[in-house]
């Protein structure tokens, strides 16, 4: 087998044709001779012969005997050859033994050169012939007359003709289920010298375990559609390729009435088509007829008995067929009383749509009679602020300068409790004229972005004082922040909750502080009052209601009121953060404004006065009452007043000329006349640019832009005295 081998071998034939040749010479000469001497017959010549013959047979002898030598060398040489081949097949022989796989080498022409004992093994028809070196093709037909495996048992011609085939590719693995229940795979591969080596290997354990793998997996998957079919409100059931039941729910089994075994009853698609035309009344039996392959989903309404269904069937890639049954009875009953309700409401609807054309007819009226009483509230108000308020402003004045007279400690004393009612009746008034503006829309919000540093020191500069008469610490803290809201509303909010936080804190701390909150800020009153009981949270903001443990201190309730509804108007949310005897914090969201810093040549410019008009004031009011206790009022002050109905007075024009120190003017006059026009008229007549303030009743944020574009102040009616005095201090007017 190995080449030194082959070689030696082929030395020894070429040394053996050598010798056949020299002794064909030899015997040739021979003959030769012997012909010679029957010919000649002489002695002589046979001599010469002989010696002839002998030099050429000694000759030849030498040249034999050294053929000889060289063929025991070669004969040497081919049996150490074939002791090395021998052992080395052996080796060889030994490692296939070895293998646990089984192992078969065909050489090139189909023939079997060796195999192991695992081979024969799995095929042990084999083991009488393997000696002899069959060609594979004897091997397959053996094979294929055993029966040893499962296609040689169904169609033993096809499988040797399939593995002829397979074994000329040589193409790698492929695997053989054997009859005795064991799995073969197959691995064969060309070699060098054009044959063929196959490597057999037992994987039973490996297809069992697959086996095993496969069925949990099928078992999972089965479990898992029967656990869908269970969630199912419609009845459902698989058949196979094989028209036989698979699956089903108990759905099924309760709409088709199944009361025993559903297989028993159902097992196959005949069975059920029968069950359902013969025992259920199906009408149409196409609907649970049997399709073949693929094709779309079919849904088919139907009757069976007095039920209403609707029968849904498709196809399956498997060959099979699903059908689902849906009881749809209810439904359609439903759907059909749902048809009477609505053309019964169609018809009532129709017979109210006549009656509803008189009624949005008187709709429209009331609505229209509403508006006009809208207006005409907004109209009673405005009257009403100026009507009420002149006699109240008339008495305050009155009773403010009475105050200013020496006067006996009784009358004192009754002047003093008559100014605390005006200042009640004024609180009052000014907070129901409020609410009514409130709840008639009859105020818009301006939308700016304010500096709460000037109002916080606005609220400090107002409040400041009531809350050191009660001996209250009143910390408002300086800040730098902007804010986007309406700057009146805004301070009224701030103003209630402060002046509530004063009226109701009996000692300790009334504090106004803002922090910033992202895109927002919070601006907090905080007090060491009574505080808040949380189910009393909502009730104190309603109209005329005050909790018991502040019903003895002075108000009317409804701060909170104007408060609640100012936030709703300008959406700022309002937080109350308070326990019971623990005081109270009113926290007010506002979005954050930027900021915006008035040049300084925008702010007003004002012509100096003389100084020989200093305490001169000039007042004009249409009502002569206003005029008598603004007199009595501001000549207790020291100031020398020139009053008049009108500011076409010849003494109200003279002192004009005369540089006065104050212009004060009522906003409603005779003759449609205006308080601002008055007082322009006055300004160009002196041609000054006079201070001036307005008295008003009017809180209308027209008339207050009006006057703030004059650059004139504003009081508000009933006129405190307090207020008025320290707005006459601050124009310089008094000291």
């Amino acid at each position: 087998m190995p080449g030194p081998a082959i070689e030696e071998e082929e030395d020894v034939a070429a040394l053996r044709a050598r010798i056949e040749r020299l002794e064909k010479i030899n015997n040739a000469l021979i003959d030769r001779v012997e012909r010679s001497t029957d010919i000649q017959g002489g002695a002589f010549s046979m001599f010469e012969t002989a010696i002839t013959l002998e030099a050429m047979v000694r000759d030849r002898t030498s040249d034999l005997e050294e053929a000889m030598g060289q063929l025991n060398v070669a004969n040497a040489k081919l049996e150490a050859a074939h002791h090395d081949a021998d052992a080395a097949r052996a080796r060889l022989r030994d490692a296939i033994e070895s293998l646990n796989d089984g192992f078969a080498l065909f050489d090139a022409n189909d023939r079997l050169l060796m195999c192991n004992r695992a081979f024969l093994a799995f095929w042990p028809e084999l083991e009488e012939v393997a000696e002899d070196g069959p060609n594979f093709a004897e091997l397959a037909e053996r094979l294929a007359r055993s029966g040893r495996t499962i296609g040689s048992l169904v169609a033993p011609e096809r499988w040797v003709k399939d593995r002829i085939e397979r074994h000329a590719r040589a193409d790698g693995v492929h695997v053989q289920a054997m009859s005795d229940g064991r799995w073969v795979q197959i691995n064969e591969l060309r070699t060098s010298e054009g044959g063929t080596v196959g490597i057999y290997t037992d994987i039973t354990s490996v297809k069992a375990e697959d086996a095993r793998q496969r069925a949990k997996e099928l078992a999972a998957r089965n479990l898992a559609l029967q656990s869908t079919l269970d969630t199912l409100s419609e009845g459902a059931c698989l058949f196979d390729e094989n028209r036989k039941l698979q699956a089903w729910n108990g759905g099924l089994a309760d709409m088709l009435k199944l009361d025993k075994g559903v297989q028993s009853i159902i097992g196959t698609h005949e069975e059920l088509a029968a069950y359902c035309i013969d025992e259920r009344g199906l009408d149409r039996p196409q609907a649970v007829e049997w399709r073949d392959g693929r094709s779309p989903r079919i849904s088919t309404e139907c009757m069976m008995g007095d039920r209403n269904f609707v029968v849904r069937s498709v196809t399956l890639a498997t060959g099979g067929m699903a059908f689902a049954f849906d009881d749809v009875t209810d439904r359609i009953r439903f759907q059909r009383s749902l048809t009477e309700t609505a053309e019964m409401l169609e018809r009532a609807v129709e017979q109210r749509t006549a009656e509803l054309v008189d009624v949005n007819r008187e709709l429209v009226e009331a609505k229209n009679e509403a508006e006009r009483a809208n207006k005409s509230k907004t109209s009673f108000i405005a009257a009403a602020s100026h009507d009420l308020l002149q006699p109240l402003n008339a008495a305050r004045l009155f009773v403010s300068a009475l105050g200013d007279q020496r006067l006996p400690g009784e009358a004192k004393r009754l002047t003093g409790q008559a100014s605390v009612a005006l200042d009640s009746v004024e609180e009052l008034l000014e907070a129901l004229f409020e609410i009514s503006k409130l709840d008639a829309g009859a105020v818009a919000p301006d939308i700016e972005s304010l500096d709460l540093g000037k109002t916080f020191t606005a609220l400090r500069i107002e409040h400041g004082p009531a809350a050191e008469a009660k001996g209250l610490v009143f910390n408002v803290e300086p800040t730098d922040q902007w804010a986007m809201s309406d700057q009146r509303m805004l301070r009224r909010i701030l103003q209630n909750l402060v002046s509530n936080a004063i009226r109701y804190t009996e000692e300790g701390t009334v504090s106004l502080s803002v922090t910033e909150d992202g895109d927002e800020v919070r601006i907090q009153v905080r007090d060491t009052g009574p505080g808040i009981p949380p189910e009393k949270r909502e009730a104190i903001f309603e109209e005329f209601r005050r909790l018991r443990s502040t019903s003895k201190q002075p108000g009317h309730g409804l701060g909170l009121a104007i408060v609640r509804r100012y936030s709703a108007t300008l959406g700022h949310a309002i937080e109350i953060d308070s326990e019971a005897g623990d005081g109270a914090q009113f926290t007010v969201i506002v979005p954050k404004g930027e900021r915006s810093p008035v040049p300084a040549d925008a702010r007003p410019q004002r012509r100096s006065r003389s100084p020989a008009s200093a305490g001169a004031a000039l007042l004009i009011d249409n009502d002569p009452a206003i005029l008598d206790g603004m007199e009595a009022l501001l000549s207790g002050w020291g100031l020398n007043v020139v009053a008049a109905t009108s500011h076409e007075d010849p003494l109200v024009q003279a002192a004009a000329l005369a540089n006065p120190a104050v212009l004060i003017a009522d906003y409603h006059l005779d003759d449609g006349m205006t308080g601002n026009a008055a007082i322009t008229d006055l300004r160009k007549a002196a041609n000054v640019d006079l201070p001036a303030l307005v008295i008003t009743a009017d809180r209308s944020d027209e008339v207050k832009n009006e006057l703030s574009d004059l650059g004139v102040q504003v009081l508000t009616k009933p006129v405190k005295p307090a207020q008025l005095r320290a707005l006459l201090r601050q124009l310089g007017v008094l000291r």
